[in-house]
C-alpha cells in the first residue's frame, strides 16, 4: 500500500501551480552561470523561500543536468527544524507528493541503512511538517526527470557515524544532496563574516569543524564532508550570497552556498 507524504510548503515556499512553479525553476536554472558538462558526486543547496533562495540553489542543481533520463537515486539530506529527535529519520512513505507529481522513494535502500538500526528511524514525525527535504524536490523533478528517493532528515545525531553507514550503501551512480542554509538573522555584513569562515571549513572538508558553525543543516554537511573526505571528493563553492541579493532586509539576512563535490583522480 502506496504511504504518501504530502506537500507542506506549496504554495508559500514555492508556488503551487504546476506550471508557474516549472517556469520559475526553468528561469533560475537559465539565470545560473555554472558548468554543467560533468556531474558532481554531491551537491549542496540551500533551502529558504524560492523568492529568496532559488536563485542559489540553481547553481547546485543545474550541475546534475547530464544525469538527465539515467534515474538515479537520490541521497537527500537536511535538518529537521520542527521536530527535536536524536538520529536520522527516513519516514514511512513509498512516494513524495510535489505540485510537478510524485517522487518514488527507493524503498530497497531505506530499508538497507534501517537494517543498521540506530541511528536511522522511519518515524514520520519530523518530516511532515519539514521542509528542507521538500523544496529540493521540485528542481530535481525539473532537472532530472525521474530519479529515486532516499530522504534522510536529521535530528541531533553524530555524522561520523553517519557517514560510516551510507558508505557502506552509497553506489557509484547514487547522488548525495545535502539542503542547508548558512547564519540566520546577522546583518549582511556581519552574516558575510560568519559564512566565510563556515565556507572555508567546508572546502576542507572538516566534519568536526563544520559541526561548530552557524548553519542549520550542519549535522547533514558534516556527514557530507565525512564521507567526502574519505571518498576524496573535492568540493567548489560555486556561488554565495544572502538573502539580501535577492528579495530580503538587509539588517536581518540568511546565508546561502551552492557547492558541488567531485571525484579526485
Amino acid at each position: 500500500m502506496a504511504m504518501i507524504r504530502e506537500p507542506a510548503v506549496s504554495g508559500t515556499f514555492y508556488p503551487e501551480s504546476p506550471q508557474r512553479l516549472r517556469e520559475m525553476i526553468l528561469r533560475f536554472l537559465e539565470m545560473a552561470q555554472v558548468d554543467s558538462e560533468i556531474p558532481p558526486k554531491a551537491v549542496v543547496a540551500p533551502h529558504a523561500g524560492y523568492i529568496y533562495s532559488g536563485p542559489f540553489a540553481a547553481y547546485s542543481f543545474k550541475t546534475l543536468l547530464p544525469l538527465a533520463g539515467t534515474n538515479p537515486t537520490v541521497f537527500l539530506l537536511g535538518p529537521a527544524h520542527f521536530v527535536a529527535f536524536n538520529g536520522v529519520s527516513t519516514g514511512p512513505f513509498t512516494y513524495w507528493r510535489t505540485p510537478l507529481g510524485m517522487v518514488e522513494v527507493a524503498t530497497e535502500r531505506v530499508e538497507e541503512l534501517l537494517n543498521f538500526g540506530y541511528p536511522f528511524t522511519d518515524v514520520a514525525d519530523p518530516l511532515l511538517p519539514e521542509h528542507s527535504l521538500e523544496v529540493e524536490l521540485p528542481f530535481l523533478q525539473v532537472v532530472l526527470g525521474e530519479f529515486r528517493l532516499v530522504p534522510l532528515a536529521f535530528g541531533i545525531v553524530n555524522p561520523l557515524l553517519v557517514a560510516r553507514y551510507l558508505l557502506e550503501v552509497l553506489g557509484e551512480k547514487d547522488i548525495v544532496v545535502v539542503s542547508t542554509d548558512l547564519s540566520h538573522y546577522h546583518r549582511d555584513d556581519v552574516a558575510r563574516r560568519i559564512d566565510e569562515e563556515t565556507l572555508m571549513i567546508a572546502l576542507k572538508n572538516d566534519a568536526e569543524a563544520l559541526l561548530e558553525r552557524e548553519a542549520c543543516g550542519r549535522y547533514a554537511w558534516a556527514t557530507l564532508a565525512a564521507i567526502a573526505k574519505e571518498l576524496n571528493w573535492k568540493p567548489t563553492l560555486l556561488i554565495y550570497g544572502t538573502s539580501a541579493d535577492t528579495f530580503g532586509d538587509p539588517d536581518s539576512v540568511v546565508g546561502y552556498a551552492a557547492l558541488r563535490y567531485d571525484d579526485v583522480f
